[in-house]
């Protein structure tokens, strides 16, 4: 018969092994201080794990006391029996430090496993149901400090593993003394490591299920290395102090609805660069004063960050997210960041960011195969990959999971103060059998096409954000016809408060590339948006996409030779300006760049020296000045009143008139002729009779038109036309809009002196 052991002995024993075969997941049932059997109750025995080390010793400083501890075996454990008075336990902190030689030198510190945990079982129990919405305050690296000792909380999630340790620069990047403890609810891991701090590097060493080593950066991790290294970095997101509580109390009292919005859209690594930095970046708070003074010269309301979430790759534009939770380090730390945003509120400026919860990319420092397990993903490659970019699929039907996702939603809103995400690819998330063929992908539980799942959580996050921050927007890049996108969930819908108008975008360009003297037989090309501009809450679109990947420029793709080039594309911006729905420009093109936007380069400022490039900016500057100054052009912007074809027929002539106007009857009237060919006495029907004036002609000299112009006051007389009992002549400039107002309501001063514009200047 064996010998016999005492259940202590045993669980010493099977502790020391499991550290030894590198599966140890409880290292608080033997390390740490523990009260001894009934027999010794007044005794606690402390036990600490120091491999390679040959003495270990405990002190109490409130005694004046050092003993050493004894090894167990050649475990690497070392223990002490003490009087459980010395320690103070369980009502206030233990007063003891564990010490031990490392290198040569004496080492000692209080001990990891004599402190409470940070998660409770109500985090545990939220957090297996998907609803811990403010999981980004417990998991990762957490500045917590203990009655007095300070430290750093490292917390996971990793079900899988069968070891965890957090190495870093505060332990040398030995992980072996700083194994976290795993919660039997639902794979939670987590320790606190004294005298961590803000600043110090570390990442997480798994041994995963197939018993492999990995280091990994934290999913939760506030703070990143620059790639291409991978560290994730201690961050502490609470310590900036924010002054835009005027702009966050008048975001809440808005409706977007009746409210003018001009996006600017930007790289932050492209948009104007600097030698100061090999690659060119410039600094968050760098960029600030530049890019606010440039926005509110040209009249934009919000800016929108391309993907600020640290990846690895530069090449992505941040589209291929690793840290959810990291602002990018490329262009300096967090307080940068807040402080950007900060300075964009208190100068009336509102931050958008893309956000991308449909993919992620495969580096095997991420969250891929985290655990050795298809742990945020699908573990079969019909759900998990996705075709098109070489990713991964998140697995929206784990509760973690979508608890990752909707969490980091609101963290971006509650630490940086954001003002809305654009989400990124949301019709990858609405079909399984995106961008694959038959037999390439699996039905849902219906045997339908639907990621209900998907819809599910894009639902759920919606909600989410809406209750606990009102005003702020949520976008929908959705490039289908997938009903009630910007339909409230109570309704059926998904809850974006936008979509981006994917059709009206491709259906313009389209138009846009034929020659003038073919485009009226692809007439009803440009009027057909306005079959479907109020079945959702429109966005229309110019973005980051459509001027890479041999796409051209916008000024490159319009036809022609360079007058027509540059009438066609003003003509665009007023078309697109007039057109009911929110707007959105790409950075460049609103002094029309000629080469294709490349994200290692800054924009060809340059070209503003060229009096036709200065034109186009100064147009795109007035045309957000007169949009924001005159209601008729965004108060009823999701309502077919706010709208009214005058003649949408004349494909002859390739010509369009429509009326604008806002709830109190204001009204904004708009002709755009899509030929080079002037056209004098044209007759446009008018609702009233009144004299009119022309506010703004896309072909007036100042901004490198032909100056066709109809300066003098035009009269509505009773001449029936256009289904209208009045009308008026007027003169149409070739490729150009112009925009007319009853003389009535004409604003002498709108803001829009026509100005050359460059960043940073004053």
């Amino acid at each position: 018969m064996g010998s016999w052991m005492s259940p202590a002995v045993k669980l010493l024993r099977a502790g020391s092994e499991s550290l030894i075969d590198g599966c140890c997941d409880q290292p608080r049932q033997f390390l740490g201080w523990h009260q001894l059997a009934e027999a010794d109750a007044e005794m606690a025995v402390i036990r600490g794990y120091f491999p390679e080390s040959s003495s270990a010793w405990v002190v109490f400083p409130d005694r004046n006391l050092r003993l050493d501890m004894h090894p167990i075996e050649q475990s690497g454990i070392f223990e002490l029996k003490c009087p459980m008075k010395w320690l103070n336990a369980p009502s206030t902190r233990p007063h003891y430090l564990l010490g031990h030689m490392q290198q040569g030198k004496r080492l000692e510190q209080p001990d990891s496993y004599a402190f409470p945990p940070l998660l409770g079982e109500l985090d545990l129990y939220l957090f297996g149901q998907g609803e811990h919405y403010q999981l980004y305050n417990k998991l990762g690296a957490q500045i917590r400090e203990i009655n007095g000792t300070s430290g750093v909380n490292f917390a996971i999630w990793a079900p899988g593993a069968r070891q965890v340790q957090v190495i870093g620069s505060f332990n040398n990047w030995d992980g072996r003394r700083s194994l976290l403890h795993k919660h039997s609810t639902n794979g939670v891991w987590e320790v606190f490591i004294p005298n961590a701090k803000a600043g110090d590097h570390y990442k997480f060493r798994l041994t995963d299920i197939h018993g492999r080593i990995q280091d990994k950066c934290d999913p939760y991790g506030f703070f990143a290395e620059v790639p291409p290294r991978t560290a994730s970095i201690v961050a502490d997101l609470n310590q900036f102090e924010w002054n835009d509580n005027a702009w966050l109390q008048h975001r809440s009292e808005q409706s977007m609805q009746h409210q003018p919005m001009s996006i600017y859209e930007l790289h932050l690594g492209s948009w104007q660069q600097t030698s100061d930095h090999e690659h060119g970046w410039m600094n968050y708070r760098d960029i600030a004063p530049k890019l606010v003074e440039y926005c509110q010269k040209m009249g934009f309301t919000h800016i929108e960050l391309m993907p600020v979430s640290e990846h690895p790759y530069t090449g992505s534009w941040g589209y291929q997210t690793v840290g959810y939770f990291a602002a990018t380090s490329r262009y300096g730390q967090p307080a940068d960041l807040m402080y950007f945003v900060d300075y964009c509120h208190r100068h009336n400026l509102g931050v958008l960011i893309d956000w991308v919860p449909a993919h992620f990319p495969k580096d095997a420092h991420g969250l891929a195969r985290f655990d050795g397990t298809a742990l945020y993903e699908h573990a079969d490659p019909r759900q998990g990959e996705h075709p098109d970019w070489n990713t991964l699929i998140f697995n929206y039907g784990r509760n973690e999971v979508r608890n990752f996702l909707i969490a980091n939603a609101l963290f971006w809103l509650e630490k940086y103060h954001i003002d809305g995400l654009r989400v990124d690819a949301v019709a990858s998330m609405l079909y399984l059998d995106y961008s694959r063929q038959p037999g390439q992908w699996i039905p849902n539980r219906h045997g339908g096409n639907e990621n209900l799942e998907a819809i599910d959580f894009l639902r759920k996050t919606n909600d989410q954000v809406h209750q606990r921050h009102p005003g702020v927007l949520m976008i929908a890049e959705e490039s289908t016809a997938w009903p009630g996108v910007s339909q409230g969930t109570d309704r059926g819908g998904l809850g974006f408060d936008l979509k981006w108008n994917m059709g009206w975008m491709n259906d313009t360009l389209k138009y846009f590339k034929n020659d003038p003297i073919h485009r009226k037989f692809h007439h009803d090309t440009v009027t057909f948006s306005l079959i479907y501009a109020f079945s959702e809450r429109f966005l229309l679109p110019f973005s980051h996409d459509e001027v890479v990947h041999g796409k051209g420029s916008l000024i490159d793709k319009m036809p022609g030779d360079a007058w027509r080039k540059f009438a066609n594309l003003r003509l665009l911006y007023a078309y697109q300006w007039m057109h009911p729905g929110k707007k959105l420009m790409f950075m460049g093109s609103e002094f029309a760049q000629w080469r294709e936007w490349n994200c290692n380069a800054g924009l060809d400022w340059h070209l503003l020296e060229k009096p036709v490039h200065q034109g186009v900016q100064s147009l795109v500057g007035q045309l957000n000045h007169l949009y924001c100054h005159e209601s008729a052009l965004y108060d009823l912007d999701f309502h077919g009143e706010g709208f009214q074809w005058i003649d949408c027929h004349n494909r002859a002539e390739s010509s369009l008139a429509w009326r604008r106007r806002d709830r109190e009857g204001n009204e904004i009237l708009i002709v755009c002729n899509f030929t080079p060919v002037v056209r004098r006495n044209y007759r446009l029907g008018v609702p009233a009779a009144g004299t009119y004036r022309e506010i703004l002609n896309t072909d007036a000299s100042e901004f490198g038109g032909s100056n066709v112009l109809n300066e003098n006051e035009l009269i509505a007389d009773a001449v029936p036309h256009h289904g209208l009992k009045h009308s008026l002549q007027l003169t149409l400039p070739p490729l150009a809009a112009v925009i007319l107002k009853i003389d009535a309501a004409i604003v002498a001063n709108t803001g829009t002196e026509s100005t050359n514009i460059e960043p940073g200047t004053r």
